[in-house]
């Protein structure tokens, strides 16, 4: 096994794949250090996982604390990454109308519980009542694209009640209110209540109340904009440039595009009450109710006004929300009670545990929650064993500390169970995993595991194993280093 020589400056640590990355950090404080494990880990990200481009940033306290750049914008072009590359935000658009409608629930002009019906008097009687916080929810009932819709991004649609025409005769999955059933239509149709409810064009309120002064608008994919992102799809294990694709069927619901520290500042307005009262997004963090009992929820989050609500490892909440769409993977996670966002965004669409991945990218930056003893950097350490769920898997192992940082690799040779899950996805292959320690000093107490899928949360327990739920938390990794 080798290591990748390591540069004095961390923005140097794309040359790991050929490509460049990040933003030069003073080396003498706290954040600087943090920021150093950051900008290592996204390097990391994008040399294991085969994406083109991608980037991140950290908002904390009033003001962003760091923001990483890694690999190109532009493959063909040999176009850089940096921090003002704008990418597909995808469904983290859907925030941006739920904000929207929050703003206008706060002045008095939309009753979230009202029917669409009252102020979108052009919507045709065939579906009960529907009311916005349904909508956000998605417990309205309306599917999410559907077969018929495979040429939806191919042509303009002038307005958004143009792009409500596209499923308004559609039959409803469920009554509404019923159960939870993802709907990027549903947000369509938010939208278009937000227009009436404003006065104004959907993204013309945008614009004005909801994210002025930054570098969040309309996808600028294929425009003449110089910051724009290609966009990139996978096949055959390598990225290669999309097809166009037009979003103005779905402004409210996955549309928009943005720079990664616009967006992370974006989150630390929300948090700051800049946007809806604070006592209007808590309120937009409650799950919820369903008809017949219980709340909205999904995959390990439940759903609130559009947020999904959730806790990380260490019990902290969070408020975040994912994308995916054509040449573009993107997440969003606000901390709520720490006052920290955190984004990160990618040209090309990946399989991935996006949510975690954003959180370990602020995990330096955050206080440290861990219980436990001091673990050890395994300095000298050549092979590793343990078992993923209930499989055997081992390989050789490598780690050193470098510039304080412990850093390692793990190889996953052919037959290693969990290597062949991490390489059986449609991005590229890699043989080796990276580790990265996230905790001030340079010890091994804390770490992130890159692999081709995300960035995840391992632990060690001070005995010489290290353990890693896997977000989700259906099969746990649990290795041991000597």
């Amino acid at each position: 096994m080798r290591f990748v020589p390591w540069s004095a400056s961390v923005c140097a640590l794309a040359l790991m794949a050929g490509a460049p990355a990040c933003m030069a950090q003073p080396a003498s404080t706290p954040t600087a250090d943090a920021a150093r494990r950051a900008d290592l880990i996204l390097a990391s990200l994008t040399e294991v996982n085969g994406v083109p481009g991608m980037a991140g940033s950290v908002w904390k306290d009033g003001r962003i604390i760091w923001t990483g750049a890694a690999g190109y914008a532009d493959v063909e072009a040999g176009r850089p990454v940096d921090e003002d590359t704008v990418f597909r935000l995808a469904s983290v658009s859907k925030l941006f109308a739920v904000m929207a409608a929050g703003r206008l629930r706060d002045q008095g002009r939309l009753d979230p519980d009202a029917p669409a019906r009252a102020v979108l008097p052009w919507l045709p009687d065939r579906w009960p009542d529907i009311s916005a916080r349904q909508l956000a929810a998605h417990t309205s009932g309306i599917p999410h694209y559907q077969a018929v819709d495979a040429g939806r991004g191919e042509l303009r649609y002038a307005s958004v009640r143009d792009a409500v025409a596209l499923f308004e005769d559609r039959e409803l999955l469920t009554p509404p209110g019923q159960a939870y059933s993802y709907s990027s239509w549903g947000y369509v149709l938010l939208s278009a209540q937000v227009e009436a409810a404003a006065g104004l064009s959907y993204l013309d309120y945008l614009k004005a109340e909801i994210t002025p002064g930054l570098d969040i608008a309309p996808d600028a994919t294929d425009s003449a904009d110089p910051h724009a992102s290609r966009a990139y799809e996978f096949a055959d294990g390598r990225a290669r440039p999309a097809p166009s694709h037009d979003f103005s069927y779905t402004w409210g619901g996955g549309g928009l595009g943005g720079t990664a520290p616009a967006v992370a500042a974006w989150g630390g307005r929300v948090l700051d009450g800049r946007i809806v009262a604070r006592d209007t997004f808590e309120w937009m963090q409650q799950p919820m109710p369903l008809n017949g009992g219980g709340v909205a929820e999904n995959d390990g989050y439940q759903v609130g006004f559009g947020w999904r609500v959730a806790q990380d490892a260490d019990g902290r909440r969070l408020a975040h929300h994912a994308g995916v769409t054509v040449g573009a993977r993107s997440s969003l996670v606000l901390y709520p009670d720490h006052r920290a966002a955190t984004a990160i965004l990618s040209n090309a669409s990946w399989v991935s545990s996006i949510d975690v991945t954003a959180q370990m990218l602020a995990a330096p930056f955050l206080p440290v929650e861990r219980d436990g003893p001091a673990v050890a950097c395994p300095v000298g350490a050549a092979h590793y064993t343990g078992t993923w769920g209930e499989t055997g898997i081992a390989g050789g192992a490598r780690f050193e500390v470098r510039e304080g940082i412990c850093v390692g690799e793990l190889a996953i040779a052919p037959g290693n169970a969990f290597g062949d899950m991490l390489n059986g996805q449609p991005q590229g292959d890699t043989s080796t995993l990276r580790v990265i320690g996230v905790e001030a000093g340079d010890g091994l107490g804390r770490a992130a595991l890159v692999t081709p899928i995300g960035v995840y949360d391992m632990r060690g327990d001070g005995a010489g194993s290290w353990l890693s739920p896997l977000g989700g938390g259906a099969r746990t990794l649990t290795i041991r280093i000597d």
